[in-house]
This record gives structure tokens, sequence and C-alpha cells, in this order.
């Protein structure tokens, strides 16, 4: 399927749900990418009964345009570049800017579980859920900060990512859940959803609070 448009999060979210059917018996937790992440990982943790918790990697953009990634750090500081970028920027700023979201990492923990625990993803299934995929680097920072909690197996869950991240990040995990892979990428994941707003902290908040843990 190419150009398939998802009507939103939620929509996105029942469909991947029922690409992961198969883990429901196996206790899995569902680990969501905030803040987008986290409305399709609620309705995937709803659908297989079981626990969701957070993983926050947070994007580095290029000093001349923010909104490229090229790189991404977890709260532990497990961290993915593109080596040809960062090769070329200057090194103090980089590294200035990935303490700075580093830190911005732990504040969104904070704020968002408000003191609860993260979940022993020892032997367990860990499914990591986001939005959409574009360049790769956060969902594969995501993966780094999970391999080191020692879960069984990594699932990614994502209703679209282009075909060459698709291919390079199925690599790196166990199995990777979604409804679209096209070859020729829109340019941006909003552009696969009719509706694509912007998810606030309150909004994460909120369904953290009524989702199991």
């Amino acid at each position: 399927m190419e150009n398939v448009c998802f009507k939103d999060r939620i929509d996105a979210g029942k469909q991947l749900a029922e690409k992961l059917i198969q883990y429901k018996d196996q206790s899995p937790v569902v680990l969501a990418l905030p803040r987008g992440g986290v409305v399709l990982g609620a309705e995937i943790a709803g659908s297989l009964d079981c626990a969701l918790d957070l993983v926050i990697p947070r994007k580095i953009g290029h000093p001349a345009n923010p909104e490229y990634a090229i790189a991404a750090v977890t709260e532990s500081g497990a961290l993915v570049v593109n080596e040809a970028e960062v090769g070329a920027v200057d090194p103090t700023w980089f590294e200035r800017e990935k303490e700075a979201q580093i830190t911005e990492a732990k504040r969104r923990r904070k704020v968002y579980l408000k003191g609860r625990k993260s979940i022993d993803l020892t032997g367990k299934t860990a499914i990591l859920a986001d939005d959409g995929i574009a360049t790769g680097l956060t969902m594969q920072a995501a993966i780094r900060e999970v391999e080191g909690k020692n879960p069984a197996k990594i699932v990614v869950a994502v209703p679209v990512a282009p075909h060459d991240i698709y291919e390079k990040i199925r690599a790196e995990v166990d199995d990777f859940a979604a409804i679209d892979v096209p070859d020729s990428f829109l340019g941006s994941v909003g552009a696969y959803y009719r509706d694509f707003p912007q998810v606030s902290d309150e909004e994460v908040v909120k369904i953290l609070q009524q989702a199991k843990s």
C-alpha cells in the first residue's frame, strides 16, 4: 500500500494492535515514545491487556534546521548519530545540545509518570510504539535504551516507516510491525494522517494515569 492515510493516531493504534495480537498471551510491556506514540501505545496496550510505560529518546536537530534530526539520545545517554552530519557540526555545540536533550528526557519522565517506577523488562517482550518513523534515529536510540534492560524480545510497532529505514531497523530487533512501508516516503509522518494534532503533556499524563501499569 502506498500513501495510506490513517484517520488519526487512535485509528493507527487500533490497526497496529491487530498486527500484534500474537503477543497478547506473552504479557508484553508496551513502551511508547512521547508524545504522539503514547496515544498509539495506549490503544495497543488496551488491546493486548498489558502494561504501558515509556521510553524517551530525544531528537538532536541540525543547528541550521532543528526539524532535521542528525542524532538522538535517551535519558540514560544512549546515543545514535548520523555520522556524516554530526561530523560536520561544531562538537562543542553538539555536546551541549546532547546534554540539553538528556535533561529534557528526564524532565518528561518526571512530568509524565509522577514518580512511578519504570517496569522491569527483564525476560519480557518489549513493544516499542510510535506514531511513525522518518529518519529512524529516535527509534534506534529507544532500541539501544531497551536493549540494556534485558528483555527477552524487542518488537517495534509503527504505522508507517520508509522502506529503507524499515529494513535497517528490522535487522536490529526481533519483530517489526508496520501498516505501510512506502518506497517513496512523503517526507513527514504527519502526511500519512488526516488528523495529526500536537499531543500535549497534559494528554500524555491523562493517558498514562488511565493505563495499566
